[in-house]
C-alpha cells in the first residue's frame, strides 16, 4: 500500500486508459467459445480507508473485500455483474468480450471468491467474436434467466438466455429509446437496471449512459420497458460519469460514478437518485452517499449491485476494471447501506 506508486498508477491510468479510450482488443482466441475454469488468488482487504480502522462512511459501513489476480490472460477487465442468488452466485459481463461466472463464498474469516470461469462472447454461427466494436459489454441486468446487455461503440441494448454452461448469441435486441446520435463512441448505456416490481414503472428496464450529454449538460438515460416508458436525463455532479446503477427497495436508483482528472487523480462516488425524479421527460438527481480517493481501497469502480442479507441488511457491492493493467486491480467490496 505504496501511496506514492498509487500516485504513479493515478498518473499511467490516465495515458493507457482513459484518454485511449480504454480500447485494449479481445483477448483468446477465435475458434473456441468454450466455457474456461479461471484460477483466483484473492487478497483480503479489511480496511476501506488506508491506513485507517473506521468502518462507518455515512450511511455506508464498510464489510469486507478481495483483491483479486490470475494467471488466466483473459481475466480482468470486469465492467458489471448481477448476483443470480443474492450474496453467493454472480453473472457478469467484461469488456473485452467475455461472460464470466462464480461465486462469492463466506466463512468466519471473510470472503473468497469459488468457481469462477469465464466464456468468450459469440455471434449467431456460435463462434467468438473478436472486434472489440462489437463485444464492449459495459452494462448487465437480470431477471427470470434472462441477461440483458448494454453495450457501447456498437451502441445497442440485447438479450441472452443464461446458461452458465453455455451462453450463446442474444436473442433479442431493444430499442433504447434515447437519440443514437447523440451517444459518444465510448460513453454508453453502463447502467441496465430493473426497476422495482411493485413501483411505478412495474419492473421495468432502465439504462443509464455514461456521459453522452444533452445540451444542458445532463447524461442521457430512458426508461425502455414498462407502462411508463420515455428518456429522461441525469443531473451531471461535478467531473462524475456514470459506471453502473441498481434500484433499492425503497425505488430509489443507486448509482456508481467515477472521476478521473489529472489534478485530481481516481476518485469513485455513490449517489441516491430519488425514484420520483426518474420519469419521462425528467431530470434525475438526488444527494451523494459516499465518496473515496486513492487514500481509499479503491480502483476504477464499474459494477455494482444491491441485495439483502439473510439478516435483513441491505448490502451493496462493488467491482472493479483494470483494464487488464498491471498498474491496476480487479476489486471486490460490500458495505451495508443503513438505511437510517
Amino acid at each position: 500500500m505504496i501511496l506514492s506508486r498509487r500516485g504513479l498508477r493515478d498518473t499511467l491510468f490516465a495515458v493507457i486508459a482513459l484518454l485511449a479510450g480504454m480500447a485494449s482488443a479481445p483477448a483468446g482466441s477465435a475458434g473456441s467459445a468454450a466455457v474456461e475454469p479461471v484460477a483466483i488468488s484473492a487478497r483480503p482487504i479489511t480496511e476501506f480507508h488506508i491506513g485507517g480502522t473506521d468502518k462507518q462512511f455515512g450511511q455506508l459501513e464498510f464489510v469486507g473485500g478481495l483483491e483479486m489476480t490470475s494467471p488466466s490472460h483473459d481475466f480482468g477487465a470486469l465492467s458489471a455483474f448481477r448476483f443470480l442468488k443474492a450474496g453467493s452466485d454472480f453473472i457478469g459481463v467484461a469488456d473485452t468480450g467475455y461472460w464470466f461466472f462464480g461465486s462469492v463464498a463466506r466463512d468466519a474469516d471473510g470472503v473468497g471468491i469459488q468457481n469462477f470461469r469465464m466464456q468468450q462472447m459469440v455471434d449467431q454461427s456460435g463462434q467468438p467474436i473478436d472486434e472489440k466494436r462489437e463485444v464492449d459489454a459495459e452494462g448487465l441486468a437480470v431477471k427470470d434467466g434472462i441477461a440483458t446487455v448494454g453495450f457501447e461503440r456498437n451502441h445497442r441494448v440485447v438479450q441472452f438466455r443464461i446458461d452458465p454452461d453455455n451462453m450463446k448469441a442474444p436473442f433479442r435486441q431493444l430499442d433504447f429509446l434515447a437519440p443514437a446520435r447523440e451517444l459518444r463512441k465510448n460513453r454508453g448505456f453502463e447502467t441496465v437496471t430493473h426497476s422495482n416490481a411493485n413501483g411505478q414503472h412495474r419492473g421495468g428496464l432502465v439504462v443509464v449512459s455514461e456521459k453522452s450529454l444533452d445540451k444542458t449538460g445532463n447524461i442521457y438515460a430512458a426508461i425502455i420497458e414498462g407502462p411508463r416508458k420515455g428518456v429522461f436525463t441525469v443531473k451531471r455532479n461535478g467531473d462524475f460519469d456514470i459506471t453502473d446503477g441498481a434500484f433499492l427497495p425503497d425505488g430509489d436508483l443507486l448509482l456508481l460514478e467515477r472521476s478521473f482528472t489529472m489534478t485530481g487523480g481516481l476518485k469513485m462516488r455513490l449517489r441516491r437518485i430519488y425514484g420520483e425524479s426518474v420519469e419521462k421527460g425528467a431530470v434525475a438527481d438526488g444527494p451523494v452517499l459516499l465518496q473515496a480517493d486513492m487514500g481509499y481501497q479503491i480502483d476504477n469502480m464499474e459494477g455494482l449491485d444491491v441485495w439483502t442479507r439473510t439478516d435483513g441488511a441491505l448490502m451493496v457491492s462493488l467491482i472493479s476494471d483494470d483494464n487488464q493493467s498491471i498498474l491496476q486491480r480487479n476489486l471486490y467490496l460490500e458495505f451495508i447501506l443503513h438505511q437510517d
